[in-house]
């Protein structure tokens, strides 16, 4: 996204995080090191891909977005939307593609191209990917790219097919429910009398052996 050896700062708040440039003077070396190919001008970018890579072992799953076009309350609005379940942090793409790879993850060089940001997923990644979707359903300038869950890469069509799934908390309460509704009619049967248990299971028989027949 720029030119290498500027320098990238994050903001204080850990989450929200954007890049700054404030490199030097054309032609001017201002001594870094090395990593790979990608010369890492000073301490703070360093310590950007340093956050970076924590942020991606720390995730159990991340979406790779371009946001061209959106505007300051666009992005604070979409931060809200992923509150509690992701961070949206818009990332320089050097750095990315470094941090991915110490952390072992696998991003597309091809995907890390235009303005950048990434939704660190730590919480459901299903309700995740909603927000996401919807929110690129009303504002078209944000383009989902790419992403990875639990170290599988996904395309984009698999986040949005990950967005149809029922979110963990609904399944959980569907399986409640079940299991509730077994246990109240366990209860019941324990708890009346034997002429009316007896009855309850004949009937249940009944209907079992009618439907097999039917079948």
């Amino acid at each position: 996204m720029t030119a290498s050896g500027s320098t990238t700062s994050l903001a204080p708040a850990r989450g929200s995080f954007s890049l700054r440039r404030d490199g030097p003077p054309p032609g001017v070396d201002d001594g870094g090191t090395t990593i790979g190919r990608i010369a890492m001008a000073r301490p703070d970018k360093a310590a950007a891909v340093a956050e970076l890579t924590d942020l991606f072992r720390e995730s159990n799953a991340a979406v790779l977005t371009e946001y061209r076009g959106l505007t300051v309350a666009q992005l604070k609005q979409l931060r809200r939307s992923l509150s509690g379940n992701a961070t949206y942090a818009v990332v320089k793409n050097t750095l990315t593609a470094i941090a991915a790879k110490e952390a072992g993850v696998q991003l597309d060089d091809a995907d890390l191209a235009g303005p950048s940001a990434i939704a660190f997923v730590t919480g459901d990644p299903v309700e995740a990917a909603k927000g996401l979707r919807d929110f690129a359903k009303a504002n078209p300038q944000l383009v989902i790219k790419a992403g990875v869950l639990d170290g599988r890469p996904l395309t984009a069509e698999e986040i949005n097919k990950l967005a149809d799934l029922e979110s963990r908390e609904v399944l959980l309460a569907k399986a409640a429910g079940a299991f509730k509704a077994s246990l109240f009619g366990a209860a019941y049967l324990f708890t009346a009398p034997a002429s009316k248990a007896v009855r309850t299971i004949d009937a249940l028989r009944e209907k079992q052996a009618s439907q097999e027949s039917a079948a």
